[in-house]
Protein backbone atom coordinates (compact mmCIF):
# COMPACT_ATOMS: atom_id res chain seq x y z
CA UNK A 1 0.00 0.00 0.00
CA UNK A 2 0.66 3.22 -0.97
CA UNK A 3 0.45 7.14 -1.07
CA UNK A 4 -0.88 7.51 -4.68
CA UNK A 5 0.04 11.62 -5.92
CA UNK A 6 1.13 14.82 -4.26
CA UNK A 7 3.70 15.68 -2.09
CA UNK A 8 4.17 12.50 -0.13
CA UNK A 9 3.92 9.63 -3.39
CA UNK A 10 5.55 6.62 -3.88
CA UNK A 11 5.70 6.67 0.05
CA UNK A 12 4.65 3.40 1.35
CA UNK A 13 2.62 2.69 4.44
CA UNK A 14 2.17 0.14 6.86
CA UNK A 15 -0.83 -2.99 6.82
CA UNK A 16 -2.45 -4.29 9.40
CA UNK A 17 -1.04 -7.10 11.28
CA UNK A 18 -4.39 -8.68 12.29
CA UNK A 19 -7.47 -9.60 10.79
CA UNK A 20 -10.59 -7.57 10.47
CA UNK A 21 -9.11 -4.59 8.92
CA UNK A 22 -9.75 -3.80 5.26
CA UNK A 23 -7.75 -1.19 4.06
CA UNK A 24 -8.97 0.79 0.77
CA UNK A 25 -6.96 -0.82 -2.31
CA UNK A 26 -4.39 1.50 -4.16
CA UNK A 27 -7.07 1.56 -7.70
CA UNK A 28 -9.79 2.19 -5.05
CA UNK A 29 -8.23 5.52 -3.30
CA UNK A 30 -6.56 6.39 -6.90
CA UNK A 31 -10.04 6.16 -8.30
CA UNK A 32 -11.71 8.19 -5.72
CA UNK A 33 -9.36 10.85 -5.19
CA UNK A 34 -9.70 11.75 -8.99
CA UNK A 35 -12.93 11.97 -8.41
CA UNK A 36 -12.18 14.58 -5.52
CA UNK A 37 -9.24 15.97 -7.20
CA UNK A 38 -11.01 20.13 -7.50
CA UNK A 39 -12.80 19.40 -3.45
CA UNK A 40 -9.31 18.59 -2.00
CA UNK A 41 -6.73 21.81 -1.85
CA UNK A 42 -7.47 23.66 1.67
CA UNK A 43 -10.18 20.58 1.98
CA UNK A 44 -11.01 19.79 5.84
CA UNK A 45 -11.44 16.01 5.35
CA UNK A 46 -12.94 13.72 7.57
CA UNK A 47 -11.75 9.74 7.13
CA UNK A 48 -14.15 7.58 9.31
CA UNK A 49 -13.29 3.94 10.24
CA UNK A 50 -9.68 5.13 9.10
CA UNK A 51 -7.99 1.66 9.54
CA UNK A 52 -4.34 2.57 8.41
CA UNK A 53 -5.14 6.51 8.15
CA UNK A 54 -4.55 5.87 3.83
CA UNK A 55 -7.60 7.89 3.27
CA UNK A 56 -6.74 10.36 4.99
CA UNK A 57 -2.78 10.44 4.52
CA UNK A 58 -3.89 10.58 0.69
CA UNK A 59 -5.93 14.25 1.25
CA UNK A 60 -2.88 15.44 3.26
CA UNK A 61 -0.19 14.58 0.46
CA UNK A 62 -2.59 16.18 -2.23
CA UNK A 63 -3.28 19.38 -0.35
CA UNK A 64 -5.82 19.05 2.23
CA UNK A 65 -5.35 21.53 4.87
CA UNK A 66 -6.88 19.17 8.17
CA UNK A 67 -7.97 15.41 8.17
CA UNK A 68 -9.62 14.11 11.32
CA UNK A 69 -8.95 10.54 11.42
CA UNK A 70 -11.83 8.18 13.42
CA UNK A 71 -10.98 5.00 14.43
CA UNK A 72 -12.00 3.29 17.79
CA UNK A 73 -9.65 0.14 17.36
CA UNK A 74 -6.14 1.02 19.64
CA UNK A 75 -4.30 -1.12 16.99
CA UNK A 76 -5.78 0.40 14.06
CA UNK A 77 -5.13 4.23 16.00
CA UNK A 78 -1.06 3.01 16.49
CA UNK A 79 -1.50 2.07 12.54
CA UNK A 80 -1.98 5.64 12.00
CA UNK A 81 0.02 7.53 14.13
CA UNK A 82 3.27 5.32 12.73
CA UNK A 83 1.85 6.20 8.96
CA UNK A 84 1.50 9.78 10.10
CA UNK A 85 5.09 9.22 11.21
CA UNK A 86 6.85 7.15 8.88
CA UNK A 87 5.78 10.35 6.10
CA UNK A 88 6.81 13.00 8.48
CA UNK A 89 3.60 14.41 8.96
CA UNK A 90 3.46 16.30 12.42
CA UNK A 91 0.43 19.03 12.10
CA UNK A 92 -2.94 19.22 10.08
CA UNK A 93 -4.83 16.30 11.71
CA UNK A 94 -6.38 14.65 14.77
CA UNK A 95 -7.23 11.28 16.24
CA UNK A 96 -9.98 10.78 17.30
CA UNK A 97 -10.48 7.16 19.75
CA UNK A 98 -14.80 6.64 19.79
CA UNK A 99 -17.02 4.82 17.34
CA UNK A 100 -18.21 6.94 14.39
CA UNK A 101 -21.42 7.52 15.63
CA UNK A 102 -20.12 9.33 19.32
CA UNK A 103 -17.68 11.16 17.55
CA UNK A 104 -19.74 12.80 15.03
CA UNK A 105 -21.74 13.45 18.24
CA UNK A 106 -19.18 15.06 20.11
CA UNK A 107 -17.95 17.21 16.62
CA UNK A 108 -21.22 18.61 15.91
CA UNK A 109 -21.02 19.86 19.50
CA UNK A 110 -17.48 21.62 19.06
CA UNK A 111 -18.98 23.18 15.70
CA UNK A 112 -16.67 21.38 13.41
CA UNK A 113 -17.39 21.17 9.87
CA UNK A 114 -15.95 19.05 6.65
CA UNK A 115 -15.86 19.86 3.37
CA UNK A 116 -14.88 15.64 2.32
CA UNK A 117 -16.12 12.83 4.48
CA UNK A 118 -15.16 9.54 3.98
CA UNK A 119 -16.75 6.30 5.52
CA UNK A 120 -15.11 2.94 5.05
CA UNK A 121 -17.06 0.88 7.35
CA UNK A 122 -16.98 -2.96 7.78
CA UNK A 123 -18.69 -4.03 5.05
CA UNK A 124 -22.00 -5.91 7.21
CA UNK A 125 -22.43 -2.06 8.62
CA UNK A 126 -25.74 -0.60 8.28
CA UNK A 127 -24.04 2.55 7.24
CA UNK A 128 -27.35 4.95 7.17
CA UNK A 129 -27.75 4.27 10.79
CA UNK A 130 -23.92 5.36 11.51
CA UNK A 131 -23.31 8.19 9.25
CA UNK A 132 -27.16 9.88 9.30
CA UNK A 133 -25.79 12.54 11.76
CA UNK A 134 -22.98 13.42 8.99
CA UNK A 135 -24.63 16.19 7.27
CA UNK A 136 -24.99 17.95 10.22
CA UNK A 137 -20.74 18.67 10.40
CA UNK A 138 -20.66 18.80 6.22
CA UNK A 139 -19.98 22.15 5.30
CA UNK A 140 -21.67 23.44 2.36
CA UNK A 141 -21.26 22.56 -1.13
CA UNK A 142 -19.36 19.63 0.72
CA UNK A 143 -19.43 15.68 -0.30
CA UNK A 144 -19.60 12.63 1.86
CA UNK A 145 -18.06 9.10 0.38
CA UNK A 146 -19.30 5.57 1.31
CA UNK A 147 -17.16 3.06 0.73
CA UNK A 148 -19.70 -0.03 0.25
CA UNK A 149 -19.13 -3.55 -1.10
CA UNK A 150 -20.30 -3.19 -4.58
CA UNK A 151 -22.80 -6.59 -3.99
CA UNK A 152 -24.96 -4.63 -1.77
CA UNK A 153 -27.30 -1.41 -2.47
CA UNK A 154 -26.46 2.52 -1.29
CA UNK A 155 -29.74 4.03 0.69
CA UNK A 156 -30.36 6.73 -2.02
CA UNK A 157 -30.43 9.04 1.02
CA UNK A 158 -28.77 9.74 3.84
CA UNK A 159 -30.99 12.13 6.74
CA UNK A 160 -30.61 15.08 4.25
CA UNK A 161 -28.02 13.83 1.97
CA UNK A 162 -28.33 12.77 -1.40
CA UNK A 163 -26.90 10.01 -3.72
CA UNK A 164 -25.39 11.61 -6.68
CA UNK A 165 -22.87 8.71 -7.70
CA UNK A 166 -21.68 5.87 -7.65
CA UNK A 167 -18.41 4.12 -8.96
CA UNK A 168 -17.78 0.50 -8.94
CA UNK A 169 -14.46 -0.99 -8.85
CA UNK A 170 -14.48 -4.68 -8.29
CA UNK A 171 -16.00 -5.81 -5.04
CA UNK A 172 -15.87 -2.44 -3.84
CA UNK A 173 -17.88 0.69 -4.89
CA UNK A 174 -17.59 3.99 -4.12
CA UNK A 175 -21.17 6.20 -3.26
CA UNK A 176 -20.77 9.80 -2.98
CA UNK A 177 -23.65 11.77 -1.42
CA UNK A 178 -24.27 15.63 -1.02
CA UNK A 179 -26.77 17.42 0.76
CA UNK A 180 -30.56 17.77 -1.01
CA UNK A 181 -31.19 21.06 -2.29
CA UNK A 182 -33.58 22.18 0.06
CA UNK A 183 -31.50 21.82 2.97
Amino acid sequence: MRVIAGTLKGRRLKTPTWDGLRPTSDKLRETLFNILAPRVPEARVLDGYAGTGAVGIEALSRGAATVTFIERDRRAQALIADNLAHCGIENGYAIIRASVVRALTDLRAAGVSFDIAVFDPPYDTRIDEVTLDIAEVLAPGGVVVLERASRRAPPAQLGRLIRTRDVTSGDSALTFYELTSDS
